[in-house]
């Protein structure tokens, strides 16, 4: 652009044109140079046997996505590392909010590493939003010394809405964990719900986190997560709170004894500690590595790990049939109606559902007649 002030009014004032200003994207920079080099379900492999955390991750994410594309990928890295599986000691922590899971967790961590050695996995389950359905996934921040420990794998993943606390695609990265090489996996929940009982069907001990002044026994016997735990341990044991968490202790312990005994022959056991303070830390994991050597030893370790592949090949089904339902054409166009008939009272819930679910399957029927 010419300056004003060399117009011929402004004489003997010269104004330079100046120097131009190169582009601000470098000439030398090839279009797509950077661009991620898309992975085979063999590369993943590869670099998951290899126990390379940046392609574990990456494998991680490629399950946990929705994408079709994705889930064929996924599916037969899943197939191709199950072989290297179930070597590890899977440990489901769970408990209110609030109780102290993901500082205790570090702590829980810490130890276990010191003390014996491995590789720790941790799947830390972080709500999502029912409105937003994003989440915050910060549980890795209370984390500390666990999440700049060389031997430690810690990731956060969304709930996105599944049933029991526990997210959609936990038991296949727990096997991909596992083909990676981390032989302790902590699976860490997001609350305790009277249904909670999908990470009960993926771990080998399940450890519940109490405090102290929750309520009496009998709020104990109310709780159905009560019966799932193979250890409960009271948080917080510190200062003044030792007597309280005592008395919860005993409180806890006579509730126990009013349930069925387990089937796996073991008493649940009722302990103190603070994981702030990192005390009664080892007593605890003396418990699990007890517990552990006990049901090995009695068979139920097996026989436990074959129900929970029986339970979750069930759990995919009902999952691909209800994904299934609500992808398809047909359904997709009747589900507005469906909804304006039982908004207006002109049709039940149940007949509208009925309605719809005998229309998908005469699709099907439809389909396998033309074939």
């Amino acid at each position: 652009m010419e300056h004003p002030e060399n117009n011929e009014e402004y004489k003997g004032l010269t104004v330079n044109k100046g120097v131009e200003q190169p582009s601000i994207v470098n000439p030398y920079l090839k279009r797509g140079r950077f661009r991620h080099r898309q992975m085979s379900a063999s590369d993943y492999v590869e670099g998951i046997l290899k126990g390379d955390v940046t392609v574990l991750g990456q494998a991680v994410t490629l399950v946990e996505s929705t994408n079709p594309v994705h889930q064929i990928v996924a599916q037969e890295v899943i197939e191709k590392c199950l072989p290297y599986a179930g070597r590890s000691v899977r440990v489901g922590i769970s408990g209110v909010p609030g109780a102290g899971k993901s500082t205790s967790i570090d702590a829980f961590g810490i130890h276990v590493l010191e003390q014996y050695g491995g590789k720790l996995a941790v799947l830390a389950i972080d709500p999502s939003s029912e409105r937003s359905k994003g989440s915050i996934l910060g549980d890795k921040t209370r984390m500390e010394k666990l999440a700049v420990h060389p031997d430690s794998f810690i990731r956060p993943s969304p709930s996105a809405g599944s049933l029991g606390g526990v997210a959609r695609k936990t038991r296949e990265t727990i096997i991909l964990c596992e083909a990676a090489g981390f032989d302790k996996i902590f699976v860490e929940t997001v609350g305790v719900g009277q249904s909670e009982t999908a990470c009960h069907s993926m771990v080998d001990f399940f450890l519940l986190i109490q405090l102290a002044g929750t309520g009496d026994e009998l709020q104990g016997i109310k709780r159905g997560i009560m019966e799932m735990a193979d250890g409960i341990v009271i948080n917080k044991c510190d200062g003044n709170n030792v007597d309280k968490c005592n008395l919860a202790a005993t409180q806890f312990r006579n509730a126990l004894h009013l349930f069925p005994a387990p089937e796996s022959g073991w008493t649940p056991q009722v302990l103190t500690y603070s994981g702030f303070y990192n005390l009664g830390i080892k007593e605890i994991w003396d418990m699990v590595f007890d517990y552990i050597r006990f049901v090995k030893d009695n068979g139920y370790f097996e026989h436990r790990r074959n129900e929970q592949a029986k339970f979750w090949m069930y759990e995919t089904i009902n999952e691909q049939l209800r994904n299934g339902f609500f992808r398809n054409e047909k359904i997709v166009s009747r589900l507005a109606d469906a909804e304006r008939m039982v908004l207006s009272g002109k049709q039940t819930s149940f007949v509208a559902a009925k309605q719809l679910l005998d229309d998908y399957f005469a699709f099907f029927l439809d389909v396998k007649m033309q074939s």
